[in-house]
């Protein structure tokens, strides 16, 4: 029996980071991996002592006083970013896009840096999930890439946090060129980590989704060395290119939208980059845009290295409900009649879960064509059918009834059905019509941007979905207007349907944490996530921010809107730990080994804000097990 003193435990780790075993002790991207799937083969912490954990450390970056400046929305910017971590150093991005990197044990700070530095006028604040790393032949030709809410894509040295000045010009490529040239006023901003594969770094952005003119929404992908434009892909097909016939006429020309705002993915193996595209703008009138509207509303693979299609399903015709595709795909393995099967899983608002093969794009259970209502806005032609998967079944409520009319105090009941007799609804894919209309679930429901995590030994698929419907009502604009009609309430353009005190007006559970079994196409478990003090039941609560699962048989996920972080059983979604955070935490945690120490720690950016009430915080928390 022999034992490592402490320091030659230290060289065995410093060694195992110059090898390709490193990714199993770092969180390299920001789904921990290019195919999204946030799982970690890490067991230190496991279902027997997570139960232990305790603040590791804690860093304030700093802003705390985060007003929107750019929407004029005047709500506190959430603090959205998965931080990554390489070769000991964690790198995250906050809401002004300064990008700051930490000793990833103690949570030292190494470097910051500001892209705001210098610029007059207030400072400005946005949504931001994260940055990108990319390396050469050896890691000290490392590099962090991230995009900024005013559309510049730089390149950062990881060791310094210097600007790259061979990489565009000091450092920078300006993504608004031949993009918003036009359009000088109008959004485009990066929101979400660019995609990497092999010397290209990958780009969408975040366009208007209103009017229905404006910059494009096109993907790029660049030389991450020299910032060099390497291909593009038209979301919005040119003539002679596939999918140009979904749109009517001239509807094509100008059109924002069926962009990608969110994150992509990447088979590293085949070469293939999986693009989740949003809506075409206006996000709920489409009667200028008649159609298909490809590739809208569509997961699209890519060959990396070209940009050229390679295979599109789109998961709503004619989107009119803001049912973008909001979450990164994942990359899973389906097990079907002894053999692997290389599949995607794409989450979508509707709550429904689409499996697909990942080298063909066909659906691996039954989708149906399935009849929705019509629309009665003048000149809107609503598609037919919308596809609707057999499996697996939707993670929420799709209809809503009287009976349906929460309970928990007498007063959010009487408001809630004062509410509801107010509202026309017709199920499913209701259209935003003429009078107030509720659409259940909402462009708040389903699954968000806050995506999944998967394990490949269960099989299953972790994802936390919202039950929360919303409020509409199509209005007829000035004749001068962009669009005929727009949506509107009482409430403004993207009204919930909850009561005074943002409890949704569904019985509970209003968020629930569920696992799919890929391979069947079964919901193995379903459990509420969240709690309101006060409310005697354990209600679940509006959730954005995802989950990671670990060889431990542990899911961590914050995500709710009280201001706690929690761990689940991976096998049977019952919790094993709940620990107080200075504020809810609407972004997904990400875990990693200490290099020196060879201690697991769970981090978790935990801000507030966004579109829930509740505490403001500018903490990134770490836990671990005690020593």
């Amino acid at each position: 029996m022999w034992t490592l003193s402490p320091t030659a435990v230290s060289r065995i780790l410093f060694i195992l980071a110059l090898s390709p075993a490193v990714s199993a002790q770092e969180w390299q991207s920001y789904g921990g991996d290019a195919g999204g799937t946030r799982s970690s083969p890490l067991k230190q912490i496991n279902r027997q002592n997570v139960g232990k954990l305790r603040r590791a450390w804690t860093y304030h970056m700093g802003e705390l006083d985060r007003e929107n400046n750019e929407t004029g929305r005047h709500h506190v910017v959430p603090f959205e970013s998965t931080p990554i971590v390489i070769d000991g150093a964690l790198y995250f991005s906050t809401p002004s896009n300064r990008v700051i990197a930490l000793d990833a044990e103690t949570g030292k700070e190494i470097w910051r840096f500001d892209p705001q530095a210098g610029r007059a006028g207030p400072r400005h604040f946005f949504q931001h999930r994260g940055v990108a790393y990319w390396h050469g032949k050896s890691r000290d030709d490392g590099r962090i890439l991230y995009g900024t809410f005013d559309g510049r894509l730089i390149a950062l040295d990881a060791k310094t946090g210097k600007p790259c000045r061979a990489f565009g010009k000091d450092g920078t490529v300006d993504l608004r060129a031949g993009i918003a040239d036009a359009y000088p006023a109008a959004e485009y901003s990066v929101t979400s980590p660019p995609a990497i594969y092999h010397d290209l770094v990958i780009t969408g952005a975040a366009v208007p989704e209103y009017p229905s003119k404006g910059p494009s929404g096109q993907v790029r992908a660049f030389d991450v060395r020299s910032g060099k434009l390497a291909w593009t892909f038209h979301t919005i097909p040119r003539p002679g290119e596939v999918g140009h016939d979904s749109w009517e006429g001239d509807a094509w020309k100008e059109r924002t939208g069926a962009n990608v705002w969110s994150i992509m993915s990447v088979d590293l193996e085949r070469g293939l980059v999986f693009l989740p595209i949003g809506s075409a703008s206006y996000d709920f009138y489409g009667a200028d845009r008649r159609g298909l509207d490809l590739f809208s509303n569509s997961l699209v693979a890519l060959d990396a290295a070209s940009g050229k299609l390679v295979w599109y399903y789109q998961m709503v015709h004619h989107d009119i409900w803001d049912y973008d595709m909001p979450a990164q795909p994942v990359l899973i393995t389906v097990r079907r009649d002894s053999r692997d099967i290389p599949a995607i899983a794409q989450l979508t608002k509707m709550g429904f879960v689409f499996i697909l093969d990942r080298l063909t794009g066909k659906p691996l259970f039954p989708v149906e064509e399935r009849p929705v209502p019509n629309s009665d806005v003048p000149g809107e032609a609503a598609w037919p059918t919308q596809p609707s998967p057999v499996k697996p079944p939707p993670l929420v409520r799709q209809s809503f009834s009287e009976g349906d009319l929460s309970t928990v105090t007498p007063e959010s009941n009487r408001y809630c059905a004062q509410l509801f007799h107010s509202l026309e609804s017709h199920g499913m894919y209701t259209p935003y019509g003429r009078k107030l209309t509720l659409v259940v679930p909402g462009t708040l429901g389903g699954a968000n941007w806050s995506g999944a995590s998967f394990d490949r030994a269960s099989g299953y698929l972790f994802v936390n979905a919202n039950e929360v419907g919303a409020v509409g009502a199509m209005e007829p604009q000035a004749a001068d207007a962009p669009v005929r009609y727009r949506r509107a309430s009482k409430e403004g353009e993207y009204a919930r349907f909850w009561d005074e005190q943002q409890w949704p007006c569904q019985k509970p559970p209003w968020g629930t944490l569920n696992a799919v079994d890929v391979n069947k196409g079964e919901i193995a478990w379903k459990v509420p996530i969240g709690v309101v003090d006060g409310l005697k039941t354990t209600t679940g609560t509006p959730n954005l921010g995802g989950s990671i699962v670990t060889d431990g048989g542990v899911v961590f996920i914050g995500a709710t809107t009280d201001s706690r972080f929690r761990a689940f059983d991976a096998r049977t979604g019952e919790q094993l730990w709940v620990g107080d955070l200075e504020a809810s935490a609407y972004a997904t945690p990400m875990t990693y080994l200490g290099k020196k120490t060879g201690k697991q720690f769970v981090v978790i950016a935990a801000g507030g804000g966004g579109y829930f009430t509740g505490k403001v915080s500018d903490v990134l928390a770490a836990f671990a097990p005690p020593d």
